[in-house]
């Protein structure tokens, strides 16, 4: 066998194993090579009876003492339960749907089992242990693969198993100075100990040489990116004299510190001659769109096109409307294009957008197709930048030639992270809010709270405010147990049959969606009842109170962009979280949205919480999901990677060598779609 053969050259392995490996991207033996454990069980040492730990993994040898099969049923599952005795104490080992094992176990004879113990109603349990005859089970330090449906941990150590003699064969990237000066060691032997470790230290230093490779190979990708973006091209130089002080003194309030540096470090790139490729990131409210309306009003003022994308409709429009508003007494012509537009309002505004008489364009990802054409594009704005991957921004930057660009995102990324997500980028914060902004009331309550909380909402609805009520699903689950927004609207309307309220949610037609958000906007609808649809885009300032119902349901991070739909007018708003989950970090939830109205305090918290992966589902930002690495935890390697990476491409720039042709690979496959290296 070789590591480029199909996985279905392994025994065992037919069209329904390879399918089910398929969904965990393991198509070769190389890509099962590749395929890294997330834990690993320590059998080396057993434990007597005794000393068992509630909770603490342990295998434990001893005799059957008694063997009970129980008469009754749970369902159609049959109850078997053991005693199991050693020389210090007795454990009740317990199997469900175990009918298949009555014959397996004899009274008297010794057995080895391996199992996590709890007290169940005084006495210590083993509940479905791993087993096998004394001197017959494995004993060491065995991986646990992360699988899916068909495939078990006893089938994936087997085939590891099977292929551990090509690990010899794997080609190790990485020159032998770059190990030497990383202190790292060979791939054979890293894949040797991780997959088969004989003891903690080797497993150590395998992690870190396979930890380092999945960061190095990232970091290789996005400054790949960065360059591919225009960071070492020239791009397009925006006239010195094109002054931004007639714009900025024509906004309704001045620029907070924040926002005047914002705006420095991106009149300084659009000068510079080199393509800008910066993020712009700022808390709800921070005023990101106005930096970004100077942006564009430096790109007329310097005679190009500006366009900028969002990843709604709703959003888009709003942005339009925004922008007719803000550059009509400029004389700056703004268009609007999306996928919902007809064909003879499309057809106008392509032929506008071609000959330069529309300066600025706002849209969806309709402004990607082929048949867009820009006169003189000098300046691309992406809104929300975490809805869109490195290969839409490519695309976009490809509308014209070297676009500056710059991207939004109000979704607070924790600091810690945002240097790796963002590694293509150079980034802006926007640190401080607008004076004046009164901070928002939150609240975390139990449904029993729920009546005293829509009382107060009667009360705001009564004052002629209005109010967001978010549900987790669109309707009703035979599955889970969480109110549907299909359910809450029509309850609410029975609540307050003297208020107009409406349902809104992502399953409805565009037109539909864009008139209940019209409706809202303008005080037709008192009571807006929707899913996370409204999480970013939407500004109504007289909507004072938002309550989300199985807040649990939702990561803080969401939560707090959530909340950010209200308290953009001049009344005190609130936030109410109803919390129908008692976990505890539900709870924790709670107190951290009730105590900060900092974003990205909040997402350093989210992080703490969950980790990286649940935060981001890494693709959503043009980041592929990582197999070992663990960017929390990993930061000082990834520094290490980060300079590596830099080396490599110092001296092969395009990864033309013979001996990068390894990582380039190793680049295409883990940026997968989102990228391209022009293989």
């Amino acid at each position: 066998m070789k590591l480029d053969d199909k996985i279905t050259r392994m025994k065992g392995i037919g069209p329904k194993k390879a399918e089910a490996l398929g969904k965990l991207n393991i198509a070769t033996l190389k890509d099962l090579m590749l395929f890294f454990p997330r834990d690993y069980e320590d059998r080396r040492n057993k434990t007597s009876i005794s000393e068992l730990t509630e909770g603490r993994p342990a295998v434990v040898t001893g005799k059957v003492a008694l063997v009970v099969a129980d008469r009754y049923k749970y369902g159609r599952k049959q109850l078997l339960r053991l005693l199991i005795s050693d020389d210090t104490g007795t454990i009740e080992v317990v199997f469900f749907n175990a009918k298949y094992l009555l014959k397996r176990f004899q009274k008297g004879h010794e057995y080895v089992f391996y199992g996590k113990p709890v007290r169940s109603f005084g006495k210590m349990q083993m509940v479905h242990p791993d087993f096998g005859d004394a001197g017959e089970m494995n004993a060491g330090i065995l991986p646990v693969y992360p699988l899916t449906k068909g495939i078990t941990q006893k089938e994936m150590r087997s085939w590891q198993l099977s292929i551990r003699t090509l690990y010899a064969d794997a080609e190790d990237f990485l020159k032998a100075e770059i190990r030497e000066k990383n202190r790292l060691c060979s791939l054979s032997y890293a894949l040797e100990n991780v997959h088969f470790p004989q003891e903690k230290q080797k497993l150590l230093e395998a992690k870190y040489r396979l930890v380092f490779d999945e960061l190095l190979v990232l970091q290789a990708g996005l400054l790949l990116a960065r360059q591919d973006m225009g960071e070492v091209s020239a791009g397009i130089a925006f006239s010195k004299d094109a002054k931004t002080d007639a714009y900025i003194n024509s906004l309704p309030y001045p620029l907070t510190g924040a926002q005047a540096r914002c705006v420095r470090e991106i009149e300084k790139d659009l000068e510079s001659g080199r393509m800008m490729n910066r993020l712009v990131q700022g808390d709800v409210g921070s005023g990101k769109t106005a930096v970004a309306e100077i942006a564009m009003y430096k790109a007329a003022e310097s005679g190009f096109q500006s366009v900028l994308m969002a990843p709604t409709e709703i959003l888009a429009r709003q942005h339009f409307d925004g922008l007719c508003k803000s550059f009509a007494a400029h004389g700056i012509a703004v268009g609007f294009l999306s996928g919902s537009m007809k064909a003879a309002q499309k057809r106008e505004t392509l032929e506008k957008l071609k000959t330069g008489e529309i300066e600025i364009l706002a849209g969806t990802h309709a402004i990607i197709q082929p048949e867009v054409e820009f006169a003189k594009l000098g300046l691309v704005i992406t809104d929300e930048q975490h809805r869109f991957g490195v290969g839409q921004r490519m695309k976009l930057k490809e509308k014209g030639n070297n676009p500056n660009i710059l991207v939004m995102t109000a979704t607070p990324i924790p600091r810690t992270l945002a240097v790796i997500l963002y590694g293509d980028l150079d980034v802006s914060v926007i640190d401080e809010l607008p004076p004046g902004r009164q901070p928002i009331v939150t609240k975390s309550l139990t449904p029993k709270s729920r009546d005293k909380c829509y009382g107060f909402v009667q009360k705001q609805l009564a004052e002629g405010r209005q109010a967001y009520v978010v549900t987790p699903l669109i309707e009703d689950s035979d599955v889970l147990d969480a109110k549907s927004a299909e359910r809450t609207a029509e309850e609410l309307s029975g609540r307050f049959p003297a208020h107009k309220v409406a349902l809104l949610h992502g399953a409805m037609a565009q037109a539909e969606k864009d008139r209940i958000m019209a409706q809202f906007y303008e005080g037709e609808i008192d009571i807006l009842v929707a899913t996370v649809v409204i999480e970013v885009g939407i500004n109504v300032p007289n909507a004072t109170v938002i309550v989300i119902e199985n807040a649990e349901r939702f990561g803080l991070a969401q939560l707090h962009q959530l909340r950010g739909r209200v308290g953009r007018g001049a009344h005190q708003s609130f936030c109410f979280l109803i919390l129908e989950g008692e976990s505890e970090i539900a709870k924790k939830r709670g107190e951290i949205m009730e105590a900060s109205s900092d974003g990205f305090y909040i997402a350093e918290e989210d992080l703490k919480l969950r980790g990286p992966g649940e935060i981001f589902g890494m693709r959503q930002h043009g980041i592929p999901d990582l197999n070992i690495a663990d960017l929390s935890k990993h930061l000082q390697i990834f520094h290490h990677a980060k300079e590596t990476a830099k080396d490599i491409l110092q001296d092969d720039p395009s990864l033309a060598s013979v001996e990068n042709q390894e990582l380039k690979r190793r680049i295409a496959k883990l940026f997968g779609e989102d990228f391209s290296l022009n293989l």
